[in-house]
Protein backbone atom coordinates (compact mmCIF):
# COMPACT_ATOMS: atom_id res chain seq x y z
CA UNK A 1 0.00 0.00 0.00
CA UNK A 2 1.25 3.46 -0.91
CA UNK A 3 -0.25 6.87 -0.16
CA UNK A 4 -0.77 9.59 -2.74
CA UNK A 5 -0.66 13.24 -1.72
CA UNK A 6 -2.66 15.42 -4.09
CA UNK A 7 -2.07 19.16 -4.24
CA UNK A 8 -4.32 21.63 -6.01
CA UNK A 9 -2.70 24.98 -6.78
CA UNK A 10 -4.31 28.03 -5.20
CA UNK A 11 -4.27 30.61 -8.03
CA UNK A 12 -4.81 33.44 -5.56
CA UNK A 13 -1.53 32.61 -3.78
CA UNK A 14 0.55 31.36 -6.72
CA UNK A 15 2.70 34.48 -6.56
CA UNK A 16 4.09 33.15 -3.25
CA UNK A 17 5.40 29.93 -4.80
CA UNK A 18 8.73 31.33 -5.91
CA UNK A 19 9.47 32.77 -2.47
CA UNK A 20 8.84 29.40 -0.80
CA UNK A 21 10.14 27.03 -3.47
CA UNK A 22 13.63 26.56 -1.98
CA UNK A 23 12.20 25.48 1.40
CA UNK A 24 9.56 23.31 -0.31
CA UNK A 25 12.25 21.60 -2.39
CA UNK A 26 14.41 21.05 0.70
CA UNK A 27 11.45 19.31 2.38
CA UNK A 28 10.95 17.10 -0.70
CA UNK A 29 14.64 16.18 -0.65
CA UNK A 30 14.54 15.46 3.10
CA UNK A 31 11.62 13.03 2.84
CA UNK A 32 13.06 11.42 -0.29
CA UNK A 33 16.42 10.89 1.47
CA UNK A 34 14.58 9.21 4.39
CA UNK A 35 12.96 6.86 1.88
CA UNK A 36 9.39 7.85 2.76
CA UNK A 37 8.74 9.96 -0.36
CA UNK A 38 9.13 7.81 -3.45
CA UNK A 39 8.32 10.34 -6.14
CA UNK A 40 6.77 13.78 -6.49
CA UNK A 41 6.23 16.54 -8.97
CA UNK A 42 3.85 18.93 -10.66
CA UNK A 43 1.46 18.00 -13.40
CA UNK A 44 2.42 19.06 -16.93
CA UNK A 45 0.43 22.23 -16.28
CA UNK A 46 1.65 23.28 -12.81
CA UNK A 47 -1.50 25.38 -12.38
CA UNK A 48 -3.37 22.07 -12.00
CA UNK A 49 -1.27 21.07 -9.00
CA UNK A 50 1.08 18.24 -8.11
CA UNK A 51 1.26 14.86 -6.45
CA UNK A 52 3.58 12.81 -4.31
CA UNK A 53 3.75 9.10 -3.52
CA UNK A 54 4.64 8.14 0.05
CA UNK A 55 5.32 4.85 1.82
CA UNK A 56 2.86 5.62 4.64
CA UNK A 57 -0.06 7.87 5.49
CA UNK A 58 1.91 9.18 8.47
CA UNK A 59 4.78 10.32 6.25
CA UNK A 60 2.41 12.07 3.84
CA UNK A 61 0.63 13.87 6.68
CA UNK A 62 3.94 14.85 8.30
CA UNK A 63 5.18 16.22 4.99
CA UNK A 64 2.02 18.25 4.42
CA UNK A 65 1.97 19.69 7.95
CA UNK A 66 5.41 21.25 7.50
CA UNK A 67 5.37 22.04 3.79
CA UNK A 68 5.93 25.76 3.16
CA UNK A 69 3.60 25.60 0.15
CA UNK A 70 0.75 24.42 2.38
CA UNK A 71 1.65 26.68 5.30
CA UNK A 72 1.64 29.75 3.03
CA UNK A 73 -1.48 28.94 1.03
CA UNK A 74 0.17 28.12 -2.32
CA UNK A 75 -1.71 24.82 -2.14
CA UNK A 76 -5.43 24.52 -1.49
CA UNK A 77 -6.57 21.80 0.93
CA UNK A 78 -4.22 18.83 0.30
CA UNK A 79 -5.62 15.32 0.04
CA UNK A 80 -4.04 11.99 1.04
CA UNK A 81 -5.46 8.82 -0.47
CA UNK A 82 -4.50 5.18 -0.02
CA UNK A 83 -3.33 3.67 -3.31
CA UNK A 84 -3.01 0.00 -4.18
CA UNK A 85 0.09 -0.14 -6.34
CA UNK A 86 -0.16 -2.98 -8.86
CA UNK A 87 3.18 -2.63 -10.66
CA UNK A 88 6.45 -1.69 -9.06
Amino acid sequence: MKYVMIYETNPEKLSLAQAHFKAHRARLDEFHAKGTLLMAGPYQNPMEGALGVFTSREAAVEFIQGDPFVMNGVVKEPIVRAWNEVLS
